[in-house]
């Protein structure tokens, strides 16, 4: 039986240039809006556990009783380890999910990580976070934007980022024995030049995932691990440049 090698791309042959304009200016609009509702919902989630968590007393933030069970408990473990067991089944079950299921769990990953992440307030003043997330906000939306317009391959970037990735966590993972400020300040650095550089990359990455004759259903997935993506990128700048220019209570 005869087959045809450009039946598949049939339909996207018969898309006007225009039209192709459109659509993957509407894709990438969905990813960076899921992406933004996601940075939206941890900043809330964050700033409301840490209100009903902490009390002010002596100038001193002190952890209530909602405080205590939920970082001074074993229940600690589990704001730590959930977020990342939400990702995983987002990142490995994205095929089998409803587009709007996955949606729903990237949102609650956004706001069970928001509260994790509660702690910062204690740590540095609403100031410095205030300020740094508006520098991250600004470096994110330069280098997305470079990503997105550039004509240079960044795929040749990719496994030296992801090397780099994996020497920051292994790096973290000693410093949780050795404490050493020094190494943290490595850390630090090395971090932000990692996800500065992933920004960049996986938008490059996400935009070349669109194609034109998609399935909806296809698509939406698309848009939710696209901004997943996207999102990882800016907390992770945001704390790792927190660290460096965040004034510490």
């Amino acid at each position: 039986m005869e087959t045809n090698p450009f039946k598949s791309n049939l339909h996207t042959s018969t898309l006007s240039a225009q039209d192709i304009d459109q659509g993957l200016r509407n894709y990438m609009l969905g990813v960076y809006n899921n992406m933004a509702l996601g940075v939206a919902l941890t900043a809330i989630a964050s700033w409301l556990t840490f209100n009903l968590s902490f009390t002010t007393v002596g100038g001193r933030a002190v952890p209530t009783d909602i405080g205590q069970m939920l970082f001074q408990s074993p229940m600690h473990w589990v704001l730590m380890l959930a977020p990342l067991a939400m990702v995983m089944v987002l990142s490995f079950g994205i095929n089998r999910l409803a587009p709007s299921t996955a949606r729903l769990l990237f949102f609650v990953y956004a706001a069970m990580f928001g509260v994790s992440l509660a702690t910062i307030f204690v740590l540095y003043s609403g100031e410095s976070i205030a300020r740094v997330f508006f520098i991250t906000a600004a470096a994110f939306g330069g280098l997305s934007l470079y990503g997105y317009t550039t004509k240079r391959n960044l795929s040749a970037f990719g496994s030296f980022l992801f090397m780099g990735l994996i020497g920051i966590l292994i790096a973290m993972l000693v410093n949780l024995f050795l404490q050493s400020s020094a190494l943290q300040f490595v850390i630090s650095v090395c971090g932000v030049l990692v996800f500065a550089g992933l920004t960049a990359y996986d938008t490059q990455k996400i935009k070349e995932m669109y194609l034109a004759d998609d399935h909806p259903d296809v698509a939406g997935r698309k848009s939710v691990m696209g901004a997943l993506m996207l999102y990882l990128d800016f907390i992770n700048l945001f704390l790792f440049l927190l660290h460096l220019f965040g004034r510490r209570e």
